[in-house]
C-alpha cells in the first residue's frame, strides 16, 4: 500500500549555486542510475525484440495513445511563423486539465493519491506553452516520471528494456508528432553544434542497441538506404531518419557533431555509447539551464 504524503513537486535549483548540492543529492544518482540501467537493458536489442510489457505499461502506452488523438482533434492554426504554432498551447491545457484522471487511468487504485506528484512530471514532458518550445529537459522530465514509478514499485528491473523500445518510444514517436505539428522551437539549442535539436536519449540507448551489430556502423548514417532498413528497429537510426527528413542541406552542415562522430576512424558502438552517456551527464543533468527546470517532491526530494 501506498503510504507516503505525496506532494505537487516544485523547482529548487534557483541559480547556478544550487548546482552542487544538485550534483551532490541521492536524486541525481538516482537518476543517472535509472538512464544507465536502461541503457544496460538495451545493449545489443532491436526495438521489436520480445519483453515482458506489463498491464501497467500498457495502460501508460494507452494515455500516450490518447493524447496523439488529442493532437489529431488540436489542428495547428494558420500562422505565417516559422517555429510556435499557437495551437500547441490549446493542445498543453488539455493535457493539463485531464492530467490528474490520466495518471489515475495508468495507477493502481491504492497509488492514486500519487497523481499530484507524478502528474507534473508527465505534463511537463512534452515542451513550455509559454515559449512553445522542447528540449532535453523537457525529455528529462518524461524520463523522471518513469524513474518515479520505479521508485513506487510500479515499474520493475524486469520492465527496463520495455521502457525503452515500448514506453519510450511511443513517447517518442508522440514527440515527433508534436513537434512536427506545432513547430516547437527547439529549447535551449545549440545551434548546429549540438547533439539534436529536441532529444538526447534515443541516441544515448540507441547507441546501445546497436552494440555488437554485425551490420550497422556509425558511419552507415550516410547510407540513406541502411537508415531507411533500420529506422524502425533502432532509435539511433530513426534519429538520423528524423533529423534527414525535416533538415535540409549536407548532413555534415546541419548536425557537424553526430556527422563527427560517424567519422572517427574504427569508431565502435560500445565507444559511441560510452561517450553519449558522458555527454549525457554533461549536457543535460550537469547544465543549469537545463536544470533549473527540474520538479522535485517526496519520491525525489532535492537532497
Amino acid at each position: 500500500m501506498a503510504t507516503r504524503q505525496y506532494v505537487i513537486p516544485q523547482k529548487q535549483i534557483h541559480a547556478i549555486s544550487d548546482m552542487e548540492k544538485w550534483k551532490r543529492s541521492n536524486t541525481y544518482h538516482a537518476y543517472e542510475q535509472f538512464v544507465t540501467e536502461l541503457n544496460d537493458a538495451a545493449i545489443g536489442k532491436k526495438n521489436s525484440d520480445a519483453c515482458l510489457v506489463t498491464p501497467i505499461i500498457e495502460r501508460s502506452i494507452a494515455i500516450l495513445d490518447k493524447l496523439d488523438k488529442l493532437v489529431d482533434d488540436t489542428p495547428p492554426t494558420s500562422q505565417p511563423t516559422r517555429y510556435g504554432n499557437k495551437a500547441f498551447r490549446d493542445w498543453l491545457a488539455k493535457v493539463q486539465e485531464s492530467e490528474q484522471a490520466l495518471m489515475k487511468e495508468v495507477l493502481p487504485e491504492e497509488f492514486h493519491d500519487a497523481s499530484i506528484e507524478l502528474g507534473p512530471y508527465f505534463t511537463n514532458s512534452f515542451g513550455n506553452s509559454t515559449r512553445i518550445d522542447y528540449g532535453t529537459g523537457h525529455e528529462a522530465n518524461f524520463t523522471m516520471w518513469m524513474c518515479c514509478m520505479r521508485a513506487l514499485g510500479l515499474f520493475t528491473s524486469e520492465d527496463s528494456y520495455a521502457l525503452v523500445s515500448r514506453l519510450f518510444l511511443r513517447y517518442l514517436s508522440l514527440m515527433r508528432k508534436i513537434q512536427k505539428t506545432y513547430l516547437l522551437e527547439p529549447a535551449g539549442s545549440h545551434g548546429v553544434w549540438g547533439l539534436d535539436d529536441y532529444q538526447f536519449l534515443p541516441f544515448v540507448w540507441g547507441s546501445a542497441q546497436l552494440v555488437g551489430h554485425s551490420l550497422i556502423r556509425p558511419n552507415s548514417i550516410h547510407q540513406k538506404d541502411m537508415v531507411e532498413s533500420y529506422a524502425d528497429e533502432y532509435l539511433y537510426m530513426g534519429c538520423i531518419k528524423f533529423t534527414t527528413d525535416i533538415k535540409k542541406g549536407p548532413f555534415g552542415e546541419h548536425s557537424p557533431y553526430l556527422n563527427d562522430i560517424s567519422h572517427v576512424p574504427h569508431q565502435l558502438w560500445e565507444k559511441v555509447n560510452r561517450g553519449m552517456l558522458t555527454i549525457y551527464k554533461k549536457e543535460v543533468m550537469d547544465k543549469f539551464p537545463v536544470i533549473q527546470h527540474f520538479l522535485f517532491g517526496s519520491i525525489f526530494p532535492f537532497a
